[in-house]
């Protein structure tokens, strides 16, 4: 590949001020040819030891998805044949970029049934813990769900939702990011099986894996949009609060009416901390589905 034209691996900065994230709006093409022995052994890596703590964990519906994809941890996969599978069966498009994306860029795929997936995978030293999304938390993560026809037109009408949010204002902006957050990224499902993992934030991690199933640590609380739109969450450490949905179809029906009524009265409510549990508030417990309402703040 030409240097001049390959695609860059774009990370934050580290500042005398913490943590600066970097955006890039490049779309680019997967340069698979160059990825060298040693990336193609972290994603190995991470794949085997992903997926077998993920059996008994994440929802049926991923790790079916995963398997139809053809994910293996032989090596890292291919876009254009990802495509080829995702396209047939829901209409969604993998696309390359170099790193984070701004937000309207970010919802304008989305809205367009194209997902963002980062070109390159985190380096061997980085394996347990890297700041930014890389190839493996989009790919292992985020893609196998939208092999899901409800949950992949619930992202298509995320990003539709988002392209109106920005326009309204900061406020809206925030509380949509919200939903993202506790539904996309640390999002928990009831199963007759007992309680699962569908956030690909938590998928492609293996503590929060363990943490978010089977530590009595944090709350779990049932699905309810505008408690989710008025909660606060933590980027760098395990999340205090999950919220479970019954079905990915109860999702799409609670997210499908118009947000900007929901934006104008939630302006006069307060943000919640992200360990709070509110009254009437409907607590699972650690591993299984059983919950009960909750008579009282903690």
């Amino acid at each position: 590949m030409d240097t001049a034209t390959a695609p860059r691996r774009v990370e934050h900065q580290q500042t005398d001020k913490g943590y600066v994230p970097v955006y890039t709006t490049a779309i680019v093409e997967q340069p698979w040819d160059s990825y060298t022995a040693d990336d193609h052994a972290t994603w190995s890596t991470l794949y085997q030891r992903q997926r077998e703590l993920l059996e008994g964990r994440a929802s049926r519906e991923f790790l079916q998805a995963q398997d139809e994809m053809g994910m293996s941890a032989h090596m890292i996969p291919r876009f254009d044949q990802l495509n080829e599978v995702l396209g047939a069966a829901t209409g969604w498009t993998l696309v390359g970029v170099e790193g984070l994306l701004p937000e309207l860029d970010f919802f304008d795929h989305l809205a367009n049934r194209r997902f963002p997936v980062t070109w390159w995978i985190r380096r061997p030293d980085q394996i347990d813990y890297i700041a930014e999304p890389d190839m493996f938390h989009d790919l292992f993560g985020h893609v196998p769900l939208l092999m899901n026809p409800v949950f992949a037109d619930y992202m298509a009408a995320y990003g539709r939702g988002g392209v109106k949010a920005h326009a309204i204002g900061p406020e809206a902006l925030q509380h949509l990011t919200r939903l993202y957050w506790y539904t996309v990224e640390f999002g928990l499902i009831n199963t007759p099986e007992g309680l699962r993992i569908y956030g690909a934030g938590i998928v492609s991690s293996k503590g929060e894996s363990l943490y978010s199933l089977e530590s009595d640590a944090p709350n779990r609380i049932g699905f309810d949009l505008e408690r989710i739109m008025r909660t606060r969450y933590r980027i760098d450490t395990f999340q205090k609060t999950y919220f479970v949905i019954d079905s990915f179809e109860q999702l799409m029906q609670a997210t499908a009416p118009d947000f900007t009524p929901i934006y104008a009265a939630l302006e006069a409510q307060p943000h919640l901390p992200a360990g709070d549990v509110q009254d009437g508030d409907t607590v699972f417990h650690a591993g299984t589905g059983e919950g009960w309402a909750d008579g009282g703040d903690v």
